[in-house]
């Protein structure tokens, strides 16, 4: 009697998948356009720290000239819209305030909801005819990657230094479930933990 081939498990079909559609790929290659340039800023910062202007001093100086509400307010709409400032500067910048792990789950927060916005912006573009054109123009290759790979290119949007703005039009923009987004854009609290944790110790 032959035996019946063995069902593959749910795990290896996922693992298939992503193999044949170039997920693993995508990943590689964006972390080799990542490192470099972090690299390179990281690099920068500590030449430019040394030799040309104190960053403490210059962090110092923005907490005491601009008000916490209004950073806060300026990276919410960073966030909510292409993610135009990295966050990274922010994070720096809460290691000065009066309580720098509470504001910095307050950075986090406004990223996670910032994303959700995102989504919406996304979602919303996709019933006006002209913007939906324009979009799907512009973010062509990330439309097909969503479209791929979903929540999986969500939770790596929110952990890697991949625009997480951007990630989510695309989800709201291809109807991707909110349910998604919610869920895999948790990752986020992640990744401000961990770069929280590495920043914290270059600035006094």
């Amino acid at each position: 009697m032959r035996k019946r081939p063995r069902k593959k498990s749910k795990r290896k079909l996922l693992h298939q998948y992503y193999s044949y559609t170039g997920f693993y790929r995508f990943i590689n290659k964006s972390l080799k356009k990542t490192i470099i340039p972090i690299v390179a800023v990281v690099i920068g910062l500590v030449l430019f720290n040394q030799f040309i202007y104190n960053i403490n001093d210059g962090l110092q100086q923005i907490t005491e000239t601009f008000s916490k509400t209004g950073i806060l307010f300026t990276f919410f709409i960073s966030e909510s819209f292409l993610g135009l400032i990295p966050p990274e500067i922010f994070i720096a910048w809460s290691k000065k305030t009066a309580d720098p792990i509470a504001t910095l789950a307050i950075l986090a927060t406004l990223s996670y909801t910032g994303g959700i916005i995102s989504f919406f912006i996304g979602k919303s573009a996709s019933k006006i005819t002209v913007i939906k054109n324009y979009l799907e123009n512009k973010m062509a290759k990330h439309l097909k990657n969503t479209s791929k790979w979903g929540g999986f290119l969500i939770l790596v949007g929110a952990l890697l230094p991949i625009p997480f703005s951007i990630t989510c039009i695309a989800g709201g923009l291809i109807k991707y479930p909110l349910k998604g987004v919610l869920l895999f854009g948790l990752f986020r609290f992640a990744r401000f933990a961990v770069y929280g944790l590495a920043i914290f110790q270059m600035v006094d």
